[in-house]
């Protein structure tokens, strides 16, 4: 079905681009025939994946290169994956697609020298990157063998990725108070149920109002990334908390069950949570000149360390552990210690 493409190899099968006269991409599926008709799927590359993986359907083909596998994963198993998650993986093939679409890779042809060849170009302008898009290659080829599509061994086995720093900043208190107090009402709500719960941006903004037992008085959260099931006690600063947002949301004609809701009451979107942080973080660098290097260096996702260094700082390492949902202490200790140090006494 359809023509061979000679360009934009790094597409999925029968799908095709063209850039408008505005200097927009926009995306189509090509379904062949004659005279050939071509389905438009807008010019948002990730929505337009997710609709070529739906017109693409049950279609098969023998899986002989690369790009056959991979559009297999595009369509099986990327879909299963959290939202995030998706949108990360789509844009790691595109680049995969890239290097192992021109030409055309089978299979059979790729070893441990192609992928080592692979980091080597990729590692020239995005070495983090490129650890992520061999993770991806290593697992879909691991789903390949599983499917019975090749019994040659994983190729990344023994291919060494690229020393990555891990981010070690502490928001010190006066930081999260200055963004904190140029911020919007719904900002702040979900700054406070960020540090209160500790958890990460996404789990922040999913709590609903169902997680809450008003019998027990606990909080549920089920974290995205791991499953781990977590229960908050709701009692002092997170009790207070959960009753202003509540008192807020009473407040609006619209009424939904996320916590963590915009000025007409409708959901907060990650979107629309990094626009409105970013908005008060740069409000924040001019008002405190002399904290501007910091308050810029602040991430949201930062809160999440920050919640579990001042918890391990008052409670215990272990109560830090607990509020992660870390697996093992040593993880916590590695998250929390190299943000701030560890905390030892002096001599005399």
């Amino acid at each position: 079905m359809g023509r061979i493409p000679t360009k934009n190899l790094n597409l999925p099968s029968h799908m095709r681009a063209r850039k408008k006269a505005s200097g927009k991409t926009y995306y189509y599926y090509d379904a062949g025939g004659k005279p050939r008709r071509e389905i438009p799927l807008g010019c948002d590359y990730i929505g337009a994946i997710k609709q070529w993986a739906e017109l693409e359907g049950d279609a098969t083909s023998d899986i002989v290169t690369f790009k056959d596998l991979a559009d297999r994963y595009l369509k099986e198993v990327i879909p299963t994956k959290a939202s995030r998650t998706q949108a990360d993986n789509i844009k790691e093939l595109r680049w995969l697609n890239l290097f192992f679409n021109d030409p055309p890779a089978p299979l059979s042809s790729i070893r441990p020298v192609s992928i080592r060849q692979y980091m080597d170009w990729r590692g020239k302008s995005a070495k983090v990157r490129a650890n992520r898009e061999k993770a991806l290659f290593s697992h879909i080829w691991n789903k390949g063998r599983q499917w019975g599509v090749t019994d040659l061994p994983n190729p990344c086995k023994g291919i060494e990725g690229f020393t990555e720093a891990g981010r070690d900043i502490y928001i010190e208190d006066e930081v999260f108070e200055a963004v904190h107090k140029v911020s919007c009402q719904p900002l702040k709500d979900a700054l406070d149920l960020a540090y209160l719960t500790g958890q990460r941006p996404a789990d922040t903004l999913k709590m609903q109002e169902t997680d809450i037992d008003q019998r027990k008085l606990v909080l549920y959260v089920t974290q995205n990334k791991t499953k781990k099931k977590l229960r908050f006690e709701i009692v002092g600063e997170l009790a207070q908390l959960i009753a202003r947002i509540q008192n807020r949301k009473s407040a609006h004609k619209v009424h939904t069950l996320q916590l963590i809701v915009n000025e007409a009451g409708s959901p907060l979107s990650q979107g629309a949570l990094r626009s409105r942080f970013e908005k008060a973080r740069n409000q924040a660098a001019i008002e405190e000149p002399q904290l501007a290097g910091q308050i810029k260096a602040f991430q949201f996702r930062d809160i999440r360390a920050k919640a579990a260094t001042d918890k391990t700082d008052s409670d215990g390492m272990l109560d830090a552990q607990k509020q992660l949902g870390h697996k093992s202490i040593k993880m916590t200790e590695h998250y929390v210690r190299n943000r701030r140090g560890d905390k030892v006494k002096p001599t005399r």
